[in-house]
């Protein structure tokens, strides 16, 4: 689970950068972060269940 909620915080991290990057207003890096973070939550979710399936 710690996977996952790090992935998501990473993701909203980097979307909301991405957009200041682009010269995005205020609500273009809360979508932005939106975004990231659910792509990102989505990859860490799949990497949390491979390890499970690794480690047992």
């Amino acid at each position: 689970m710690v996977v996952v909620w790090g992935m998501a915080i990473l993701g909203a991290i980097l979307g909301a950068l991405t957009a200041r990057k682009r010269n995005g207003s205020a609500a273009d890096m809360a979508q932005y972060a939106a975004g990231y973070g659910i792509a990102f939550a989505l990859a860490g979710l799949i990497l949390s269940l491979i390890l499970v399936r690794l480690v047992v």
